[in-house]
């Protein structure tokens, strides 16, 4: 009989999550701790998406661990947003230097983890058969790592080279001189656009929706410029926490409702010149008042209209079919301006949408596009993706997939009754994706490793919620949602970009400092909504 080596945790992922769920159970708490990584390093996200133009919509000054302070002293970045291979850097620099090599295994995959109800422990079961055994499990899995990619007929005839965004070769690819056709247009295929622009001899961009882009503003930093920045990580680190977002940017005004033209113009010309996700704060009532949305996502739209020389062409990249921040806001780097080129065509799908392959393109509304290579930027099975990909099975051997066949329903989006001893880092029910999601994923981290610390001091041998307190933070997700105008987007907050997937609101849209304080209130009270075994 093999061996199967019994753990005290397993944490699937070695991205950011995994990293510092490695670090702070093994070296803060002192269990023994396994990652499962199913690429050949670390980094997550940032592993796995290597195509041009990959880069972070947050700030670089803020899209960093901040629990340890000789951590940030010697760290410098060189952008004010920074891109894939400089986020590796920093992701593999993290590992070397707190010494997590050395419980990571790569190149493994988990198939599934069931959950042992007589001897109270996890067993998980890898793509190479590998087993392991630990009392808890912690999922690192990331809310954007599960690629949804259009099941088109005829990809086998097709001559060329088709890739999707998130598994872009790390070799990379050549686009010189070639034809090449982008489908979609979110946040990667905005960002990686003015990239295949510059090289290809044609690009095609097949959008089904037009979405909000704003500018990054990005530049590298002067010599001296980041050390300036870093001097005032403390107070920038305490305001970020007390942010709804987790990025900290100036005072707004409270409404764009009882201002004059002149004075919205005023804050939002400011916003713009800023660049990046400041312009989404412009107003603090953006997104719960139609009015201000409606003042905010016109002036997108002028702006858009006097960057793109082509009328038709600027109409048809102006978002008119959802409220501004519905779907997520993206931040650009000459993508507009990438449709000013000769070189550079918009295809709307809308109501002609991508039917199939043939051997030298891809069919839309029945006009071919020839293309040497597609870029598939048609992006994930978001946030529940990852989860239902495995088999999880819990007590009794209930599938989670099961379970939340109807939407994910957790407690404070940790953990899921029926679960024991199961802990989600960033899943649904929480802030994740709606703002600076390292800053969620230390506050998930330290608020888990703090309950399994507590677990052990007590000799607890399982916690799961209670479904009463479980049914109550489900609903009350779904409650300070119907508050906002997320629900209006049909996104894929929402799961609305995955045939057959059920309608919900993912993420906790009550702001990441509210979210924190409620996690520290229940911690306080000796973690009520938990039941103990």
């Amino acid at each position: 009989m093999p061996h199967v080596p019994r753990l005290d945790a397993v944490v699937i992922g070695a991205g950011f999550a995994g990293l510092y769920a490695l670090h702070r159970l093994r070296d803060r708490v002192g269990l023994d701790v396994r990652v499962l990584e199913a690429g050949h390093g670390v980094g997550g996200t940032w592993y796995w998406n290597r195509y041009p133009g990959a880069r972070c919509d947050a700030e670089s000054l803020f899209y960093s661990y901040s629990f340890d302070e000789d951590l940030q002293a010697e760290w410098t970045w060189t952008e004010r947003y920074a891109s894939q291979p400089e986020i590796l850097a920093y992701a593999e620099h993290v590992a070397e230097r707190f010494d997590l090599y050395r419980d990571i295994t790569f190149g493994t995959r988990v198939e599934s983890a069931h959950f042992d109800d007589s001897a109270q422990l996890w067993r998980v079961t890898t793509d190479g058969g590998e087993q392991y055994e630990a009392r808890y499990l912690v999922t690192a899995v990331g809310c954007l790592s599960a690629p949804q990619t259009p099941d088109l007929p005829g990809s086998e005839d097709f001559g060329g080279t088709v890739l999707h965004t998130s598994r872009w070769p790390e070799e990379g690819v050549d686009l010189d001189g070639k034809r090449v056709v982008v489908v979609g247009t979110g946040s990667t295929g905005i960002q990686i656009v003015p990239e295949v622009a510059r090289r290809a001899a044609h690009t095609t961009v097949l959008q089904r929706t037009a979405n909000y882009a704003v500018p990054s503003r990005n530049h590298r930093y002067a010599e001296g410029e980041f050390d300036e920045l870093r001097a005032d990580y403390p107070q920038l680190r305490r305001a970020a926490r007390e942010n709804a977002g987790g990025l900290p940017y100036p005072p707004a005004p409270d409404t764009a409702e009882g201002l004059d033209e002149q004075q919205r113009r005023a804050e939002l010309d400011e916003r713009w010149r800023m660049g990046g996700l400041a312009f989404l704060a412009s107003f603090g009532d953006a997104l719960v008042n139609h009015t201000t949305n409606d003042v905010m996502a016109d002036y997108v739209r002028e702006r858009v209209r006097e960057t793109v020389e082509d009328p038709e062409t600027a109409e048809l990249l102006c978002p008119d079919d959802h409220p501004l921040g519905s779907k997520r806001i993206c931040v650009e780097s000459g993508y507009h301006a990438a449709f000013n080129r000769d070189d550079v065509s918009l295809v709307s799908v809308r109501e002609r949408p991508v039917e199939r392959f043939t051997s030298t393109g891809i069919v839309a509304g029945g006009a071919e596009h020839p293309a040497d290579v597609v870029v598939m930027a048609t992006g994930f099975d978001a946030i529940t993706g990852p989860y239902l990909r495995m088999d999880l099975r819990g007590r009794d051997g209930v599938r989670l997939a099961d379970r939340w066949e109807e939407g994910p329903q957790t407690y404070l989006g940790v953990a899921t009754a029926g679960f024991p001893n199961l802990f989600m880092l960033t899943g649904p029910g929480s802030p994740s994706v709606l703002g600076n999601v390292l800053l969620s994923i230390e506050q998930h981290v330290e608020w888990v490793a703090d309950y399994i610390a507590h677990l052990e001091a007590q000799g607890v041998r399982t916690t799961e919620p209670q479904e009463a307190a479980e049914r109550e933070w489900t609903a009350h997700v779904a409650e300070v949602a119907g508050y906002t105008v997320y629900p209006e987007g049909g996104s894929w907050y929402m799961g609305a970009n995955i045939p057959g997937k059920p309608r919900s609101f993912m993420p906790y849209a009550g702001g990441m400092h509210l979210y924190r304080q409620q996690c520290d209130d229940i911690a306080a009270k000796g973690y009520p909504g938990f039941a103990h075994a």
